[in-house]
């Protein structure tokens, strides 16, 4: 339960910019969406999680891709990349690295991609992804009328005296990272209360009894929009174990299992599936530095969704369930899609798109040519006419020049001249000078 204080949305990783900005946008998408669903009848959250994680995913289809096109590229460019590489593997001098970056340029020019190609749109799924998380993880920060269902005990709770140390007291267990969340605001508080489970609540009602009532009615509307199959999607489902183990519920075992469970399961699926795509070829390969690790990867990533589905809430589980399914639909479709396409096909299509690109840039320099060109003529032709406008200047510099070759022998100008004639390798001219 320690990851709580990184993930909070009071601080932390996700309070960072642009993360927290694309938390803010994605937030309006899920409030939104839950609006629309009240509006027909549905007040779920469970169902909002759904939607909004399908709405997303289909927001992110374009940049997946277009990575699984540069994947499918590299698989192709890798054993050329890989032979530059071990070329220049012990020339670790400046001159040898740049030359390497250079060859290494010229192959990804001559498949039309650039080195960045993969990075990008793989940074931009991130970005989202990790700006995803605090509105799935914290729904009363971002759907107003969810939040709206906490005010009546908010409202009370923020009217005893002490509450601060009160609610710090019960929500140790649940929240440790309550100074994270500034419960003198509605918002702050809502987001401490929405972790609450059955037992925090009851250690509260001891605490403020005269809330008893407003606690009783506010859990009972949050459990309807919390049910989603029968399970509590605010609850942890290890502590819905535990609860039906001790209580020898066969259903209630199966209903606390069933998110972890789905959510390794889908995550395997996924990981098999992309690995059948263009992103697979790279573990084919025995002499790729990351194949080993990519297929730990393909068991190791279903047992950590496994464990954190059932150390954290439902919700989360169920999101991850809900994402993981819609990537293998997405999946499959990208793997037919880019299995009509041919390596040249896409090949041919970079050249395309680099080649408009050379002649947008191209016309901006043949502009800037012309106009250099233009200018330069002009200063030509402006000194032309300066010289040609002043003759009366040109005869006197004329005159000049001649009284200077008939200056007397040892005169200052005759002198002047010896040392022309002298540094112009002009020999029978100064001896002519000094006779």
């Amino acid at each position: 339960m320690e990851m709580y204080g990184l993930l909070a949305v009071g601080g932390g990783f996700y309070d960072l910019p642009v993360i927290k900005q694309v938390s803010w946008l994605l937030g309006q998408i899920m409030n939104g969406i839950y609006n629309v669903m009240s509006a027909l009848g549905i007040e779920n959250i469970g169902v909002s999680i759904i939607i909004f994680t399908v709405i997303v995913y289909m927001i992110l289809m374009p940049l997946t891709i277009k990575q699984q096109k540069f994947s499918k590229m590299q698989a192709v460019m890798q054993p050329e990349i890989q032979k530059i590489q071990k070329k220049y593997a012990n020339k670790k001098d400046q001159a040898s690295q740049l030359k390497m970056q250079e060859e290494m340029t010229l192959v990804y020019d001559k498949y039309g991609v650039k080195m960045s190609s993969g990075c990008l749109p793989s940074l931009m799924q991130m970005v989202f992804l990790f700006g995803l998380y605090p509105v799935v993880q914290y729904v009363t920060e971002y759907v107003t009328k969810v939040r709206d269902v906490y005010v009546p005990v908010i409202q009370q709770i923020q009217a005893t005296s002490g509450y601060e140390k009160i609610m710090e007291t019960v929500s140790k267990t649940v929240v440790p990272n309550i100074n994270s969340f500034d419960i003198t605001t509605e918002k702050g508080l809502a987001n401490v209360l929405y972790k609450f489970q059955n037992s925090t609540w009851n250690e509260l009602v001891e605490k403020i009894p005269s809330i008893e009532g407003t606690v009783k009615e506010t859990v009972s509307k949050v459990s309807d929009m919390n049910y989603f199959l029968g399970i509590d999607i605010g609850s942890h489902p290890w502590e819905l174990l535990k609860d039906a183990l001790a209580a020898a519920s066969v259903l209630g075992v199966i209903l606390a299992v069933i998110i972890p469970v789905l959510a390794g399961v889908t995550q395997f699926i996924s990981v098999k599936l992309t690995q059948m795509g263009a992103s697979g070829a790279a573990l084919q390969d025995s002499d790729n530095p990351m194949a080993s690790s990519m297929k730990t990867m393909t068991y190791t990533m279903p047992l950590i969704s496994v464990f954190f589905g059932f150390s954290l809430p439902a919700g989360l589980g169920l999101y991850w369930v809900a994402s993981a399914v819609v990537r293998s639909i997405q999946q499959v479709a990208v793997n037919k899609y880019l299995k009509k396409k041919s390596v040249e096909d896409i090949i041919e299509e970079n050249r395309k798109k680099a080649q408009q690109k050379r002649e947008k840039k191209g016309t901006s320099a043949e502009e800037i040519n012309r106009m250099a060109t233009k200018s330069t003529r002009n200063v030509g032709t402006a000194k032309a006419d300066r010289q040609s406008s002043d003759p009366a200047k040109e005869e006197k510099l004329r005159q000049a020049q001649e009284r200077a070759k008939n200056a007397k022998p040892g005169s200052l100008t005759a002198k002047a001249n010896l040392v022309s004639c002298y540094n112009s390798g002009d020999r029978k001219g100064s001896k002519k000078d000094e006779g």
